[in-house]
């Protein structure tokens, strides 16, 4: 066992709906087999066990490990690909990325910068875009498990509309995908997600394969994207018969409590219903959002309809691997949209990019720092007279705390990272 001595804040509870911020200052975690058995007051911890050693992490701050519900994995390279829209952005910079996974030494360098680059930011857990190649996702799975992320992934599904050597057919989907969720799904801390790119890249008999693998992989996820772009809304109204977004999904079994929809900036209130009714999660991208012109998140008509929202990166349109600066981002969206936002402090920020994230993500054992969680965190100590250093000193309390935290941190002030209260080495 070890005992980790320090400021602990975390966000057990939904702030939307009465959760507070919960602070444990010079406070005691004692660990054990990497999950935490006893939480309290440093010297009550030492005084119950005073043979264990301890871990000073005093004048710092730890944060649970962020779970970033969308990111994609080929596209850490295309990063800052500004001045286009989704669908000329996704042919001029993203789908040419991808195409090079096809070469799978390159596909293992790429993973290897990816994986890092999540644990560098204090990301512990991730729900991945993947590849559209079986090479380049056996690449993946493996340098998340030999860095220790808890990765959450699958092969990338399209059979229309994209460059021709990224798609597939349903009969090759399914078998690919099934061979890659029996070597990865729950081995170490792996899981598959069955990943159709998107409906307007998707026939419905690819999409009916996804809801056969989604029988056939217990425990595995489904992620897409869903209303990102009005001129992709549009298209895809069209190839379905004017079929609303979400539908083109729910229709084949895929809208449920184990799905993740990345970005929904121009819902309607059908679709809303919808995904609250069968408890599905949102993946809100701000910085993608922003950086795309795609839109402002309507977070309070998802809260309205029960819709679960947890951040995501949205790397490579997104500005980097950081959910601090996308918490920042989802900040200044809100107070855009004035009287249809819903103003966020520091502690809906940690909760968008912590227990929120596990709970879309169903990872009931992390997203905050509680008896019976598994140790992932992250330690935040900036270096002296920074900007982050000087704001918390002058915070007036916690709540201000966490709010420079998110206004004035970056990755260079995560110092550390543990999970399954294992140090990361990256």
């Amino acid at each position: 066992m070890t005992i980790f001595r320090g400021t602990f804040i975390d966000i057990p509870e939904n702030p939307f709906t009465g959760g507070v911020l919960r602070v444990d200052s010079d406070a005691g975690l004692l660990v054990e087999d990497g999950v935490i058995v006893a939480r309290g007051p440093f010297l009550d911890i030492r005084r119950a066990h005073p043979a264990e050693p301890v871990v000073d992490l005093t004048g710092s701050v730890v944060l649970p490990g962020f779970v970033d519900s969308h990111v994609h994995f080929p596209q850490i390279r295309a990063v800052g690909g500004l001045g286009l829209p989704l669908l000329e952005w996704l042919d001029k910079y993203a789908l040419p990325e991808e195409a090079r996974m096809a070469d799978a030494a390159y596909a293992a360098g790429v993973a290897r910068e990816f994986v890092r680059g999540l644990a560098s930011a204090g990301t512990t857990s991730a729900l991945v875009f993947g590849a559209h190649y079986s090479d380049a996702m056996d690449a993946l799975f493996g340098a998340a498990s030999e860095v220790g992320l808890r990765i959450t992934s699958g092969l990338v599904l399209s059979d229309r509309l994209l460059r021709p050597d990224l798609l597939t057919t349903p009969v090759r989907a399914y078998a690919e995908s099934l061979a890659l969720a029996n070597r990865w799904h729950g081995t170490g801390r792996n899981r598959y997600a069955v990943t159709p790119r998107f409906s307007l890249s998707c026939t419905d008999e690819l999409l009916a394969t996804c809801g056969e693998l989604m029988e056939a992989i217990p425990g595995a996820l489904f992620t897409s994207h869903v209303n990102e772009n009005k001129a992709e809304i549009a298209t895809v109204a069209d190839l379905f018969g004017g079929s609303d977004y979400v539908t083109t999904y729910e229709r084949h079994g895929l809208v449920d409590r184990r799905t993740v929809l990345a970005h929904n900036v121009h819902p309607t209130d059908v679709e809303l219903k919808l995904l609250g009714v069968n408890g599905a999660s949102v993946a809100h991208c701000p910085t993608s959002n922003a950086a795309l012109g795609s839109g402002l998140f309507p977070l309070h008509r998802h809260l309205q309809y029960g819709v679960r929202v947890a951040l995501g990166s949205d790397v490579g349109a997104g500005a980097g691997f950081s959910l601090l600066k996308e918490g920042l981002q989802a900040y200044f969206c809100q107070q855009l949209l004035a009287d249809q936002g819903r103003p966020l402090t520091g502690t809906h920020l940690l909760y968008l990019a912590t227990t929120a994230g596990a709970e879309a993500l169903n990872l009931p054992q992390v997203g905050h720092l509680s008896p019976g969680q598994a140790f992932d965190a992250q330690l935040i100590r900036p270096a002296e007279d920074s900007p982050l250093a000087i704001g918390i000193s002058h915070a007036e309390d916690y709540e201000e705390a966490v709010a420079r935290i998110f206004t004035l941190g970056t990755t260079t002030d995560v110092q550390a990272v543990w999970i399954n209260g294992d140090l990361l080495t990256t």
